[in-house]
């Protein structure tokens, strides 16, 4: 989706300004490809651990403290945050698809229905990845523990 973006965005400038050329409905693809690589690869980012994060002290501390930092964010922070932006763009998603919601611009595309469902999309896909991300976390500190035990 990204190079499609890419090339999009790159046929859109060049049509515009070197033929004075432009669709409502181009510039508009451009908009829900960009929101489709955020809202849809936001859960693969997480999994592959390379979301934002403030690093300085973090990649500096151990394993166990790691593990323990991320269970406490998914569980305080990430899971809250989620569930919040689901519950409160139920509404807002269902009456889109009751009205079947177009682009307000003439000649844009008729599927803003669509592209608002991302966000509760966005929020399963990331519940789903927190809840695996933090077994895997928890399954490391029961190792990490057991292993302790066994030396001692």
């Amino acid at each position: 989706m990204t190079l499609t973006m890419v090339i999009l965005v790159f046929l859109i400038v060049i049509l515009r300004y070197g033929f004075n050329l432009g669709w409502i409905a181009m510039q508009e693809s451009a908009m829900y490809l960009h929101a489709m690589v955020f809202m849809l690869g936001a859960a693969h980012t997480l999994k592959a651990d390379e979301h934002v994060r403030v690093d300085i002290f973090y990649r500096r501390l151990s394993v166990r403290t790691r593990n323990l930092i991320d269970i406490a964010g998914t569980l305080l922070l990430l899971l809250p945050v989620n569930g919040f932006i689901f519950v409160m763009s139920w509404d807002y998603v269902s009456s889109s698809w009751l009205l079947l919601e177009a682009s307000p611009e003439a000649g844009g595309l008729p599927l803003v229905f669509v592209l608002k469902s991302l966000i509760p999309i966005f929020c399963l896909t990331m519940t789903l990845q927190a809840l695996a991300q933090s077994w895997l976390n928890w399954q490391q500190l029961k190792q990490a523990q057991a292993n302790t035990q066994r030396e001692a």
